[in-house]
């Protein structure tokens, strides 16, 4: 018995030991081409720069479906509340166009009650009138109106525009290349770019 295990284990092959440890226990120190053998048997992923390679799952798999709902609603709300934004945005510059408008307006009704005073003044001044405590208190006037935007316009020697002026006295002279101005009988006022009332004037022009 004894010959015949002697035998079975001469038949298998002796047994080596690899010992694959990078620190050598005896000297402490790393053995040569440890680094090397140990990328080897790294697991997969491990040293590249993606951290989750190695992991055992596919981020980009399907998502959940309650996720997918909660984006779904997200995205909605987002859409709702630009719309609203932009509802809203709309109103305040109605809102402001409005206010600028009637504002404008109220100027304009004042304007027009103070026309007949307005032409008084303008005809004193022509006739050097203004003087003493009259003259401050027209002073005050002017000013007042200059603070809403509020101008007169058309004077002596201008060119004559059908957009600002109305002409009451037309005189030919055949010398004149063209029609402009030669009497102001009431001046034309305007808010901003707004004409209120046409300057009222007497033109002459060359001959037709």
């Amino acid at each position: 018995m004894t010959d015949m295990n002697s035998e079975r284990n001469e038949d298998k092959e002796p047994f080596h030991f690899v010992d694959n440890r990078r620190i050598d226990p005896e000297t402490g120190d790393v053995r040569e081409g440890a680094d090397q053998a140990g990328a080897g048997s790294a697991p997969a992923g491990a040293g590249s720069d993606d951290p989750i390679a190695h992991l055992d799952f596919d981020p980009a798999g399907p998502i959940d479906d309650e996720l997918a709902a909660a984006q779904a609603k997200a995205t909605e709300l987002l859409d709702d509340l630009q719309r609203e934004r932009a509802s809203f945005t709309n109103y305040r510059n109605r809102a402001l166009r409005d206010q600028e408008a009637a504002r404008t307006k109220g100027v304009e009704d004042v304007l027009s009650a103070l026309l007949p005073a307005l032409d008084d003044i303008s005809r004193a001044k022509e006739h050097e009138q203004l003087s003493g405590p009259f003259a401050a208190i027209v002073e005050k006037v002017t000013g007042a109106l200059s603070k809403f935007n509020v101008e007169s316009f058309g004077a002596v020697g201008e060119e004559f525009d059908p957009t600002l002026h109305e002409a009451l006295m037309h005189q030919e002279d055949p010398d004149a290349q063209a029609i402009t101005i030669s009497h102001v009988i009431e001046p034309g006022y305007r808010i901003g770019e707004k004409v209120v009332r046409a300057a009222r004037v007497a033109v002459t022009g060359p001959a037709q």
